[in-house]
């Protein structure tokens, strides 16, 4: 049982949220493997969907990590950015044909052709870990969900032990992938994927801003 009082922890809690961000630089060095534990454990106590998933008889949440350097890496790399490459120029093509599109995805496809022009997908191979996360698909399909709660218990912990963390949102694309499931050792299309990047942050970034309360919420009565 905690020693802290509710107020103590609440002050607690409430630094760490603030000082959530997404970083997208990384030092080179490699977090003690303990703290990635510490961080997939923090995902593992996220709330699940019980009614679609509960029934299995092996448990529906995986975590595979991907170490910079690694033949896994390597691979996963070279598999996700190809994937990138793909959405890029399907988009591009799309969006010539449909003059709305054009409108709503140009911030989306500008993102995926800075990727091309990188030559890599950030968060995979530049930072020391690459998380994969996996959730068992079921009915109702609400796996994405599940996974946004692992991947936020996973991001406040990573925050409470001084590392950065990335949310790489283009792993979740890679679910169909033959090449990229059999890397994971798991079957295409059974499982939703989600991926993040962790390790410690090449600089400190400014505090994240937000507005009032009172400007974005409405008491009803």
């Amino acid at each position: 049982m905690s020693t802290k009082t509710p107020d103590q922890q609440n002050i607690i809690l409430d630094k760490i949220l603030v000082e959530r961000r997404s970083h997208r630089q990384f030092k080179q060095e490699f977090p003690p493997e303990e703290d990635i534990r510490g961080i997939i454990r923090a995902g593992l106590y996220a709330p699940f969907a019980a009614a679609a998933v509960g029934g299995t008889e092996d448990y529906f949440r995986r975590f595979f990590v991907l170490k910079n350097g690694s033949k896994s890496m390597t691979a996963a790399a070279s598999l996700i950015f190809e994937k990138a490459a793909v959405m890029a120029s399907t988009l591009e093509q799309t969006m010539e044909e449909d003059p709305q599109l054009r409108i709503q995805a140009s911030g989306f496809a500008n993102r995926l052709a800075m990727i091309k022009k990188m030559g890599q997908v950030p968060g995979v191979g530049t930072a020391p870990y690459f998380i994969v996360v996996a959730e068992r698909k079921g009915f109702p399909p609400v796996e994405q969900q599940a996974l946004a709660h692992v991947l936020e218990n996973m991001w406040l912990k990573a925050t409470a032990l001084g590392l950065g963390f990335q949310l790489v949102s283009i792993t979740a694309q890679m679910e169909e992938n033959p090449a990229f499931c059999i890397l994971l050792g798991i079957s295409p299309g059974e499982w939703a994927l989600i991926g993040c990047a962790v390790g410690y942050p090449a600089k400190e970034l400014p505090p994240s801003i937000r507005p009032p309360i009172d400007e974005v919420t409405r008491w009803l009565e």
